[in-house]
């Protein structure tokens, strides 16, 4: 007997491995969700929300390297995945969306619910497709499949309500043929390459997440040239722990040694990364970057050397043409800068830093009612998560603390919205990472107001007892835009949250909620969350004052904060 259109899909999606299918039935996915109700070893997800679903899905293909999966339904379930496909898009991570759309005799008609999604998603998939007939599959569904894969990317498949159940008349399995090559430069381009960095005598490494499947190749390269390895945040993951060469992350959220070790270099090394601040770039250097995607090679920072290909592959090509450095005092020179900054950083996350400080001197620090500190909270998590946990981190503040004070030493793994940089996405993706490891621990960095955001799917969390646990930074302000106002003069406007109280918020819904007010209670509270079984949501008020100084702090920017604070205390936080 030939299968239906959504039977060919869900049998696809098991042999390709699929576990979890996350998104909102929906009356045009009612075939595909009776599918997959009927397979064994996948499972349907049902969320609050699509944007939640989307989330996920990127999240699992993040951490499993293969492809996720989410649903929406006709019209409004659709549009609801959109801001998760786009972080998935932007991380390159390879999801398939499929979405539901109306009958197919009403395309075109302004039906209700109707959305176009070829063109709603044309942006943001590397492949989006509606299936008009039976005898269009499985080839369709193989083609979206094979450009999520092999693009790195998000691909939509939309099936009208009325095809999901119809027979495929030429039945077949599906088939895909993944096998991904590995590539590297020619030799010319690797002895051009190795003439202009042995010619420096200071080179620093620019280390990203595209170098990670080579992190024994770039250890001996650093080793080797004697170089620094400035990382970037995705790059944490791979390459922070039991790294002699590494120097921590530039830019905004970085330290003052990584960002020394750039402007300092003769020659700056690329490896697997777009990094895309350009005011971080060293002006004088000359610049050799490694990369899988050609178009990739000089998009940020004009580049002396392009080579394309794998990180791994080019590198064990690369090292035997490469002269040993003799000379290491650039090395060592970032280094003991870098174990200074962090010195400095520890006495930070001391919980009463600021009692230190006695008279006028304590005004400073503008934390008088010796509120909890953020980098205390930070601190607190690392020394008690364990060594394999999954993190994952809402953009803004909670990303910053996070940076500076977890290390992401044993198997710990990172992902979070930093190329899209969405709010509310560290709840979700921790969804998706439970599912996909459900023995590690996993710990989300919430912002106040990125939890707000998709607060319902808590609810998800208890559903499918999900032993998630939520680290809530509740400075009660959308931290980041406040900080961005004040560093340009601004007084700080519109960015004040009235906050529940989260943690009875959790209690409400069946979730174990704690909530800490007392600097003194913070390390026994965060232990107790992470030790507790299921769930819990720990919410932590922590001081709105406390700011993140960039690795490079300008005139321009302490000028500016002191103007908005002048500004603030004569008017009023608000006006």
């Amino acid at each position: 007997m030939a299968r239906t259109v959504a039977h060919v899909i869900v049998d696809a999606l098991k042999e390709l491995g699929v576990q979890h299918v996350f998104g909102v039935v929906g009356d045009a996915l009612n075939p595909l969700t009776d599918a997959i109700r009927t397979t064994e070893d996948l499972d349907w997800v049902g969320c609050r929300h699509e944007e939640a679903a989307a989330f996920a899905a990127g999240a699992q293909s993040q951490l499993s390297g293969t492809l996720g999966v989410c649903m929406g339904t006709v019209g409004p379930g659709s549009v609801h995945l959109l801001n998760g496909l786009y972080d998935a898009a932007k991380s390159h991570a390879r999801v398939l969306a499929i979405c539901g759309q109306v009958p197919l005799a009403e395309i075109g008609s302004d039906y209700f619910q109707e959305v176009d999604n070829d063109l709603l998603f044309r942006d943001v998939a590397v492949y989006r497709a509606t299936v008009t007939s039976p005898e269009q599959m499985p080839r369709m569904l193989e083609s979206a499949v094979r450009a999520a894969i092999s693009r790195s990317g998000v691909a939509v498949l939309t099936i009208p309500g009325d095809l999901g159940d119809q027979e495929v008349p030429q039945d077949r399995p599906a088939r895909f043929a993944l096998d991904r090559p590995v590539t590297r430069p020619d030799d010319p381009a690797l002895a051009d390459a190795a003439d202009l960095l042995n010619a420096a005598s200071r080179v620093t490494l620019l280390v990203g997440r595209g170098a990670r499947d080579a992190r024994d190749e770039v250890l001996r390269l650093a080793d080797h040239l004697a170089a620094p390895m400035v990382l970037t945040l995705k790059a944490k993951e791979g390459f922070e722990g039991d790294n002699p060469f590494q120097v921590g992350q530039t830019g905004l959220i970085g330290n003052p040694a990584a960002a020394h070790a750039l402007d300092r270099t003769d020659a700056l090394l690329m490896l697997g990364t777009d990094f895309p601040y350009r005011d971080w770039y060293p002006e004088d250097a000359k610049v050799v970057q490694i990369d899988t995607s050609e178009e990739r090679l000089g998009r940020r920072v004009p580049v002396d050397v392009g080579l394309a290909g794998d990180v791994g592959a080019t590198l064990r090509a690369l090292l035997p043409l490469l002269d040993e450095a003799s000379d290491r005092a650039h090395l060592e020179d970032a280094v003991e800068r870098f174990e200074s900054w962090r010195e400095g950083q520890g006495r930070l996350a001391d919980p009463r830093h600021e009692h230190r400080w006695t008279g006028k001197l304590r005004a400073v620090f503008d934390n008088r009612d010796h509120e909890i500190r953020p980098e205390a909270l930070a601190a607190a998590v690392d020394a008690h998560a364990a060594d394999d946990a999954v993190f994952t981190s809402d953009t803004g503040m909670a990303t910053v603390w996070l940076s500076r004070f977890v290390s992401m030493h044993g198997s710990r793994r990172l992902i979070g919205s930093y190329n899209l940089g969405s709010m509310a996405n560290a709840m979700p993706q921790s969804i998706g990472a439970q599912l996909w490891a459900p023995e590690r621990q996993v710990v989300a960095f919430c912002g106040d107001g990125g939890l707000s955001m998709l607060l319902g799917d808590l609810m998800t969390i208890k559903t499918y007892r999900l032993p998630v646990k939520l680290v809530v930074f509740d400075n009660r302000r959308l931290g980041m835009v406040k900080l961005e106002q004040e560093q340009a003069g601004l007084p700080e406007f519109g960015t004040e949250l009235d906050n529940p109280d989260f943690a009875a918020v959790a209690t409400a819904l069946g979730i174990t909620g704690i909530r800490v007010t007392d600097p003194d209670h913070l390390d026994d509270a965060v232990r107790r969350a992470l030790e507790t079984p299921g769930p819990v949501v720990l919410d932590v008020l922590t001081n709105p004052e406390e700011i993140a100084v960039p690795a490079k702090p300008t005139a321009a920017q302490g000028w500016g904060f002191a103007i908005a604070k002048l500004k603030e205390n004569l008017t009023g936080r608000e006006g």
